[in-house]
């Protein structure tokens, strides 16, 4: 019987032994560490492809870079009150958020094209030409509530013609809109042969000079477009789709968001809201001029960033934008006060747009 089993015995020793080598074998090792790299990669774009977790964190660090401008803002403005007296007037204040209401409006509409990673440098030539097509209409005869709809749809249509240039030739946002600031600012030059438009009914200037409750009117706009915006970024699907395709383009795409789509609506409503601000410009300068808005689209965008909205994409809020807007707004009125050259305010201002890119620049290396 021991004679039988001995060699059964060595068989099962040497299939044992054959069984490790295999195991321990580099091939072996080198598939088990391919398979377990695999696994990782695929947990890894599994997450990628969950956007909430990610989605959530940048609205944290939104929320949390907008409390530090806030901040910002509150110390500027006791620098100033201990610098010129005349700061803290109710007056002054007044002054200080009708300053901010032009920019603030234009600034929302590029809120969310920053936030989707992109650029818009046509607003401010899209705000004069929105001007001077309601001026045009209210001069031929149109009723109110027909023009101003009329001159949002013209900001509107050129932001339309944006996203559908960018988006379906594949061009970068930057050469895009910048061919359209010059065609917009060209029409409005044109349309009115260089000249102004002006002589406007008292029911027109109600919307830029009025005031209801003691409040500025577009003040009142801002806010209301501030609070429709802000509502749109937190709890929508577009608002949601912005961060996405800000944070990562490709995983927004493979996870069903078509670029296509929301990109050209995005670019629409940057549009829509420059409109917006050249209606409430004409009426509150009592006149529709080509030359209007002229460098807007810097302070715009300086507006935005200053509040924490990065130039990379995905991150940004609405509120964050009008405070940045409010910086701006006090760092000019600080320097009226105190009778700082016209000039020097220019390269102070300047000054303020590349501190704020650098800062960006900063919070995009420390999240990296």
């Amino acid at each position: 019987m021991q004679s039988g089993l001995k060699p059964e015995q060595e068989e099962k020793e040497s299939l044992n032994n054959i069984q490790q080598k295999i195991q321990n074998s580099p091939e072996t090792l080198n598939r088990e560490g391919a398979d377990r790299e695999g696994a990782d990669r695929e947990g890894a774009d599994r997450e990628e492809m969950e956007p909430g977790f990610g989605m959530r964190l940048r609205r944290a660090l939104g929320k949390v870079e907008s409390i530090y401008t806030l901040i910002g803002l509150l110390l500027m403005c006791i620098v100033l009150s201990f610098m010129h007296p005349a700061f803290l007037s109710m007056r002054n204040f007044s002054n200080i958020f009708l300053q901010a209401s032009i920019n603030g409006i234009l600034a929302i509409g590029i809120t969310f094209v920053i936030i989707s990673s992109g650029i818009d440098l046509s607003v401010g030539s899209i705000l004069a030409l929105s001007g001077i097509v309601t001026g045009n209409a209210l001069s031929g005869g149109m009723p109110l509530a027909a023009a101003v709809i009329f001159g949002m749809l013209t900001g509107g249509a050129c932001g339309l013609f944006n996203g559908l240039i960018i988006t379906r030739f594949n061009m970068p946002p930057f050469i895009v809109t910048l061919g359209t600031m010059s065609i917009a600012r060209g029409l409005a030059l044109l349309s009115t042969n260089g000249g102004q438009i002006y002589g406007f009914d008292a029911k027109f200037l109600f919307i830029g000079q009025g005031k209801i409750a003691g409040v500025p009117m577009p003040v009142v706009i801002l806010i209301l477009l501030a609070l429709l915006s802000s509502f749109i970024l937190k709890y929508t699907r577009f608002g949601r789709y912005c961060y996405a395709l800000g944070g990562n383009m490709e995983t927004a795409r493979l996870s069903g968001i078509s670029p296509t789509l929301y990109l050209t609506l995005i670019y629409t409503l940057s549009g829509v809201t420059a409109g917006v601000a050249g209606i409430v410009l004409a009426s509150r300068l009592s006149s529709a001029q080509p030359i209007a808005g002229i460098s807007y689209e810097l302070y715009a965008i300086a507006a935005a960033v200053i509040g924490g909205t990065s130039l990379a994409g995905g991150t940004g809020t609405v509120f964050g934008t009008i405070i940045g807007a409010l910086i701006i707004s006090v760092i000019r009125n600080g320097m009226n006060l105190l009778n700082v050259n016209s000039f020097l305010q220019q390269v102070v201002i300047g000054s303020v747009i590349i501190l704020a890119v650098m800062i960006d620049s900063f919070r995009k290396r420390n999240r990296s």
